[in-house]
């Protein structure tokens, strides 16, 4: 297994665990993971690069090692981190940003809001943002006023095993020891067992929302290619656009330069179920 080292760095104030592989004098790639995963959970594509990268992959901000808010979370504040993060492992040159999910929409909202700072990037399934109405916004607000007068918590589970169980059942394609592995990095001690290796307060409602017009506008600014990659089995794209089918093309449309590639027997997390393909995709675009 190629190892990682751990660096703890300060940004905007607070404590960000950020893992690395690979050469300090390596070209940089940025691989940024999605809600409620860790960086570790990258370990099997780092494994399957063929090229020489330095990796850099952080734990987003009340994910994993990095410190937790001291109240909610504001998706702003992805942008900011992201933002920071770039400048202290690449501060002259555009980076390569891979991101999943959360990760993706992060980032590729950050490549129209910054398109010099971005080289290329890949977006794994990060293309289903939710798209809320206005008559949603009261009701969506009055719940997270009522989650702040209540205790955050995710499951607890006996131990690492009974967690990784709860990942296999969640993905079959998981390999008991790639579901083991996992375990021990998206889970930590608490009383009585094991539970999510994240600020619990993650689960509230965000009281606010991007708008996909704001949205599609980042997306029209970004001048970095852009590889899209989805899984032909993946229950995300799916509830995303079953009910606007056209919808996902017409959202690609915003992106000046891309191209999608669809993975097979793969599922949402892609990383996870064919990181050899992934691998080979992203390396084969970043040539």
């Amino acid at each position: 297994m190629q190892q990682s080292t751990s660096e703890f760095i300060e940004l905007r104030g607070g404590r960000h665990h950020v893992r690395v592989w690979g050469e300090p004098d390596a070209p940089v790639l940025f691989l940024l993971h999605g809600w409620c995963e860790v960086s570790a959970s990258f370990q099997f594509v780092v494994e399957a690069l063929r090229h020489s990268w330095r990796v850099v992959a952080p734990d987003w901000r009340g994910f994993g090692l990095s410190q937790w808010n001291h109240g909610h979370y504001w998706f702003a504040d992805y942008f900011a981190d992201l933002d920071q993060l770039l400048l202290h492992y690449s501060p002259a040159a555009p980076a390569r940003i891979v991101g999943h999910s959360m990760g993706a929409v992060v980032s590729s909202l950050y490549g129209g809001i910054r398109p010099e700072r971005v080289a290329a990037l890949v977006n794994m399934e990060g293309i289903g943002l939710h798209v809320s109405t206005a008559e949603e916004m009261p009701g969506r607000v009055a719940q997270w006023l009522r989650q702040m007068g209540e205790e955050a918590a995710f499951r607890t589970y006996p131990d690492r095993a009974s967690f990784a169980a709860r990942l296999r059942r969640d993905n079959p394609r998981l390999t008991p020891a790639r579901a083991e592995y996992l375990a021990r990095h998206l889970a930590r001690e608490v009383e009585g067992g094991v539970s999510w290796a994240a600020d619990p307060r993650h689960l509230w409602v965000n009281p606010t929302r991007i708008h996909l017009d704001e949205a599609k506008a980042c997306w029209r600014r970004i001048q970095a290619p852009v590889l899209f990659i989805h899984g032909d089995d993946s229950d995300y794209i799916r509830r995303a656009f079953a009910d606007q089918p056209g919808d996902m093309e017409s959202r690609m449309a915003c992106f000046a330069r891309h191209r999608l590639e669809v993975v097979a027997d793969c599922g949402h997390n892609l990383h996870h179920d064919q990181p050899e393909t992934v691998a080979a995709l992203v390396e084969e675009f970043l040539s």
